[in-house]
């Protein structure tokens, strides 16, 4: 793995890592909140072996990622995340990548695709169910207490939380999510660089304040939401997989949604495993992707 490189897309300055950059075939691995492209460390090295050119950016707000213009609003919309995948893609040429993503990182691959059914070859999807970014869906009261967290960021003393105890704040999320014992103090503090970001606070509390609707909008991307609303059919060969002892987003939020991908669709549940799947079991998670690419080598 050599240092971050950076691409300028029409936004921002996206930094990334990147394995085997002689590659045949691109994977582009997106990570989640709160975490950092290190997270896919192991995942990568295993696709890099198999010939794979794995790239793994840093999102909006995160680690050396930064925005062109000061005057750009410090969106966090699940739109802007696709939208900015679409234009890391194009500013690196990219045909059709394998894009796998965890949490923040699946919702913007999975928008990804639909804005742009053509973008990618398979669709892998870590800790969510699709079609989940309505702010009037149907919420299980126990999903609803797991998504405290969401409503807290709407809240003044929220909003301090995230700007100021930051570190505090997102171990508690690696404390609760998963079962005990899962991470390091290393792995802790690598994935905690990329929320000294000076964007980070204002892109986190902005994209849970605009899940739920307490917030407008970037204007920039309001055709792009309207595409996006509701959440489309994908075309793209899709295999989701979800932590068994998940206690962010439940393991029931990714069932029945096979009615969403009409290219092909599979579902695991790794027993045992919480809301970090590349991080807590990731050969697991690499040879599920492999099988599945080996099964679904293009869009039937």
């Amino acid at each position: 793995m050599a240092p971050y490189a950076t691409i300028r897309t029409p936004r921002l300055d996206i930094a990334y890592l990147e394995w085997n950059p002689a590659g045949e075939r691109a994977a582009v691995l997106l990570h989640g909140w709160p975490d950092s492209p290190e997270s896919w460390h192991t995942v990568a090295q295993r696709l890099a072996a198999e010939g794979y050119r794995v790239l793994c950016p840093a999102l909006r707000g995160f680690g050396a990622t930064r925005f062109l213009d000061p005057a750009t609003p410090r969106s966090g919309e699940l739109a802007a995340l696709g939208r900015d995948l679409l234009d890391f893609i194009a500013a690196l040429g990219l045909v059709r990548p394998l894009l796998v993503g965890h949490d923040w990182g699946a919702r913007a691959a999975a928008n990804a695709c639909g804005l742009q059914p053509d973008v990618a070859a398979q669709l892998v999807l870590l800790s969510i169910g699709y079609g989940t970014n309505d702010p009037s869906q149907a919420l299980a009261l126990e999903q609803a207490r797991n998504y405290w967290y969401h409503w807290f960021m709407a809240t003044p003393r929220g909003a301090d939380t995230v700007r100021n105890e930051a570190q505090a704040f997102t171990r508690y999320m690696w404390d609760t999510w998963s079962p005990a014992g899962w991470y390091t103090e290393t792995e802790f503090a690598q994935a905690a660089r990329a929320f000294d970001n000076p964007d980070w606070a204002a892109v986190v509390l902005h994209s849970y304040r605009h899940r739920w609707s307490f917030v407008a909008g970037d204007p920039a991307y309001a055709d792009d939401n309207a595409q996006l609303t509701p959440a489309p059919q994908l075309a793209v060969p899709t295999l989701v997989l979800h932590g068994g002892a998940d206690t962010c987003n439940l393991p029931a939020t990714s069932e029945g949604r096979a009615h969403y991908f009409t290219g092909g669709f599979e579902r695991r549940v790794l027993d045992g495993v919480g809301h970090f799947p590349q991080r807590e079991a990731p050969q697991a998670v690499a040879d599920a992707i492999l099988k599945f690419c080996a099964a679904w080598p293009a869009a039937r």
